[in-house]
């Protein structure tokens, strides 16, 4: 790729200050697949500078051509979800054919659901009180996206600061670049103002920080762990900017006996691999009425031995490799933790599947009598790795269910819809979803406690990237 050594600052790819560089890896073959670029304070600066130029150059201008700007970016972004969905592919494991349905499809849908939003809101309002409510782009915004969803969050991001008219320096996983480079040149061939949207790489502690306390960027947009998130929380409290926080989940599943349990308990376990359980939202603490609790580990048990793992380039339902060796290595560690603290072990286990000598593959694995203490069900394991916990009633599953300091979405199978929405309104999250209920475009995404703050995506969403004016009017 022509471009991965570059950045696009000012509406131009530029050849980088730094000489820093890091490589590439396939976590299928583990081998270097490109070298990205890694960014000074000079390029920091250049990119912010760029940015802030853009927004005061293009302050004001109308919704119908911020419209026009978005509905020729979805044309550009059909062109290119081939090629976003192969370099997901290669950079982060994706199995090519949920690479295509899921992670580029996420492109293209939400920015529809933006376009939406944008077309829907009232800019401009007259208050019961005769006041004027104006909403005004936030300013400069400073983007940081993680490896597991690369261009759902960056799109999650970037669209709704230019659709609210704001600009932004996109700071993506250094670790999956493909994508994002590929991004930022359908964002320039759509035609965007030079400036409104730049792309430099760089690790957290470094260029993630700098753009954190930037004195000329107004606000953070981060997504990844809780501890990442404290540390931009931290960074941009001298300078008072607003932040954003999409942040880590140890979703709870409440699987009561008068659901059907061979459909939803092997939904919930498939739910909970796919994208080989790297996302954050994922059910894998999976709370089980006691009186149906041997069935659902019977079923769980050959739903995972039934789950194929297998190489990324080739289309099927199969999960791919875990993203990189740190990762491997963590949930080998936890995988070990669970074992050691006296989880019963259903399927899988240690070590890598059988046939996978090389790439960072793991066995789909399923714990069952796991306490809500152990590590395997506190900590965020980000791989393909289920626990089932047993639960005596509604009131214990919600306990339970709540008993984490994350908040980002719970999952409910009942075929009782009173109960389905009584025991809903009692979670702590941020998402509810119900007998498979999925996640639809246009809706807010975000969590409760350290799970994160504010939302991402629809109206809520772009509304996170705008300023509220009152204009307040004396005697003529």
């Amino acid at each position: 790729m022509r471009n991965l050594k570059n950045f696009y600052i000012g509406g131009a790819w530029v050849t980088p200050s730094s000489t820093r560089k890091l490589p590439v890896l396939n976590p299928a073959t583990e081998k270097q697949i490109g070298t990205v670029s890694l960014a000074d304070n000079k390029d920091i600066n250049a990119a912010v500078e760029a940015a802030k130029h853009a927004f005061e150059t293009d302050f004001g201008t109308s919704k119908s051509v911020r419209l026009e700007r978005l509905e020729r970016l979805a044309s550009t972004t059909e062109a290119r979800l081939e090629d976003l969905a192969q370099a997901m592919m290669l950079e982060m494991g994706a199995p090519i054919s949920m690479a295509r349905a899921a992670q580029a499809d996420a492109a293209i849908g939400h920015l529809k659901g933006f376009i939406n939003a944008l077309s829907a809101q009232q800019e401009r309002i007259t208050l019961p009180n005769g006041d004027i409510l104006v909403r005004e782009p936030i300013g400069v915004c400073g983007l940081i996206t993680p490896w597991n969803w690369p261009i759902n969050q960056i799109v999650l991001k970037v669209i709704p600061a230019l659709a609210a008219g704001a600009s932004c320096v996109l700071k993506p996983s250094e670790h999956t670049p493909l994508s994002a480079t590929l991004y930022a040149e359908i964002i320039a061939a759509a035609g965007f103002p030079d400036g409104a949207f730049n792309l430099i790489h760089g690790d957290g502690p470094s260029v993630g920080a700098a753009l954190s306390r930037h004195p000329d960027i107004q606000m953070m947009s981060f997504t990844g762990s809780t501890r990442a998130g404290t540390a931009v929380t931290k960074d941009a409290a001298d300078t008072l900017k607003r932040v954003t926080l999409e942040l880590g989940g140890k979703s709870p599943n409440i699987v009561f006996a008068d659901c059907d349990l061979k459909e939803h308990v092997v939904a919930s376990v498939q739910e909970c691999f796919f994208n080989t359980g790297q996302s954050c939202d994922a059910p894998t603490r999976m709370l089980v009425e006691r009186r149906c609790y041997e069935e659902v580990l019977e079923i769980a048990n050959r739903t995972a031995r039934e789950q194929r793992v297998g190489d990324p380039s080739q289309e099927g339902d199969h999960i791919g490799p875990l993203f990189d060796r740190i990762q491997f290595d963590r949930v080998q560690t936890l995988i070990e933790a669970g074992i050691a603290e006296g989880a019963r072990l259903i399927a899988g286990g240690p070590g890598r599947p059988e046939g996978c000598g090389s790439g960072w593959y793991v066995k789909p694995t399923v714990f069952g009598d796991v306490d809500n203490e152990m590590r395997i069900a506190t900590e965020e394991i980000f791989g393909p790795v289920l626990v089932i916990i047993p639960f005596d009633d509604e009131e214990h599953a919600i306990r339970l269910a709540n008993d984490t300091p994350y908040g980002l979405a719970a999952y409910i199978q009942t075929g009782n819809r009173k109960r389905a929405e009584r025991v809903a309104a009692r979670l702590r999250a941020g998402a509810v979803h119900i007998n498979g209920g999925a996640y639809n475009y246009g809706s807010p995404f975000g969590g409760f406690k350290a799970s994160g703050n504010g939302r991402e995506g629809g109206l809520a969403g772009l509304e996170e990237y705008q300023e509220l004016k009152t204009i307040h009017w004396g005697n003529n």
